[in-house]
């Protein structure tokens, strides 16, 4: 008589629901996983050990394209750690700058999750609703720093310039006329804080549109319903952060209970679940966006009432005015030995963490005195998720796997550091 056998099955690393070079082994009896089994490696960046050899601010660069979905928070951990060594005191518009920023990246990775993980599990219109906002979230990114996505805007210290007085227009061509752009510009009239203010102000209702596509859309529910339930005391023995342990009900935010920057003095809630499923983290950060839309307002708000310098008058750490380089020897000079040699951070060790869009991201950094780290570790939120795939795969179908693995929003350039 034939023996009946599990066969293993390769998910990955191109199948287009592995969200980069996710390689799964999966172990099935019938359809029904047995062991799921993650092979990672497949796109090893080698950012660590990179940057030993570059000068602090030479790596700050590395830090947007490790989640390169959430940019601006990964360089925040890795400047709050700098500072921390340095013992410098960050200006009050720069950390209110630096939080807006942070939420601004929030929604953008939760847009692209939530555009992701619908049409992995079948929603198409989704995603083509969420890169509508993601295009005005570029646009201010492209305001303060020149790039859409790899900013390298926040700096040890403070952020690298102040926001601009004027949003770039969209011009007349063979494509769009003049009544179209007239309308396309109609919020780029000001400043970027004038362009800010009126996406915070239509953003609740592009929220509003997300729900009425998939919040109790039958097949959605079907979908995630009951599907990869963590409870409580796992998340957290699996060393779950973010909106992953916030949907198995544990109230735990970094921006709340261990505040950096200003966030102390911000006006949200913590959204929570109480399943522990799939849906649940859906709601958890359906319900974030609409936090960090209040947190952009209130940052907004106190911006445009309070102007001031953006990053430390210390020439040591951070690069004079380019108009001082431009007219003063000892400016040029700072100038030129901050961007060649560096600075040097004292001697000591630390550990920085913010709460990226999918958990807790710290960078522990020791200093020997030079003008590199002797060592940089990345703790990335994506890693403890990943390990936990079998456990929650385990007794589901093979679809299943799929909102699973939408459910984690791993970005693999954070994991294969």
């Amino acid at each position: 008589m034939a023996e009946i056998k599990n066969y293993t099955l390769n998910f990955g690393p191109q199948h287009p629901a592995a969200h980069g070079v996710l390689r799964l082994v999966l172990e099935l009896d019938g359809e029904v996983i047995q062991r799921a089994d993650p092979h990672i490696g497949l796109l090893h960046r080698a950012t660590e050990k990179l940057a030993e050899t570059r000068t602090f601010i030479q790596s700050l660069p590395y830090m947007d394209r490790l989640d390169y979905v959430s940019m601006m928070c990964n360089e925040h951990a890795y400047c709050l750690a700098i500072e921390k060594l340095l013992g410098i005191e960050v200006p009050e518009r720069a950390q209110y700058i630096r939080v807006m920023f942070a939420e601004i990246t929030r929604l953008l990775n939760h847009l692209l999750w939530l555009g992701a993980h619908g049409l992995d599990c079948g929603a198409m219109n989704i995603l083509i609703y969420c890169f509508r906002e993601r295009e005005d979230l570029f646009d201010m990114y492209e305001a303060v720093s020149g790039a859409r996505m790899h900013a390298a805007y926040f700096r040890p210290g403070g952020v690298y310039r102040d926001l601009p007085d004027t949003m770039p227009q969209y011009k007349v061509s063979r494509i769009k006329n003049q009544k179209t752009i007239d309308r396309m510009n109609e919020d780029r009239q000001g400043s970027l804080l004038d362009f800010i203010d009126a996406f915070t102000q239509r953003f609740p209702g592009y929220v509003d549109e997300y729900e009425t596509l998939l919040t109790d859309n039958r097949i959605w529910k079907q979908r995630t319903v009951g599907i990869g339930v963590v409870t409580p005391e796992r998340a957290l023995n699996l060393g779950f952060t973010g909106p992953m342990l916030r949907g198995s009900g544990i109230e735990w935010d970094l921006r709340k209970k261990q505040p950096y920057d200003v966030y102390e003095r911000m006006d949200f809630d913590i959204p929570v679940g109480s399943n522990g499923d799939t849906y649940d983290r859906y709601l958890v950060r359906v319900e974030e966006l609409r936090q960090s839309n209040r947190i952009i307002k209130q940052c907004a708000e106190w911006l445009r009432a309070h102007p001031g310098p953006v990053i430390v008058d210390n020439h040591k750490v951070a690069p004079p005015s380019r108009v001082n380089m431009k007219e003063h020897m000892e400016e040029l000079i700072h100038h030129f030995k901050l961007f060649t040699e560096g600075m040097h951070v004292p001697e000591g060790e630390a550990y920085a963490a913010v709460e990226h869009p999918k958990g807790e991201f710290g960078i522990y950094l020791i200093s020997d005195g030079a003008n590199k780290p002797w060592r940089l570790k990345i703790r990335p939120p994506g890693f403890p998720h990943l390990a936990a795939l079998d456990e929650m795969a385990r007794g589901h179908m093979i679809a299943d796997a799929v909102a699973i693995i939408g459910t984690m929003d791993i970005v693999f350039g954070e994991i294969d550091r």
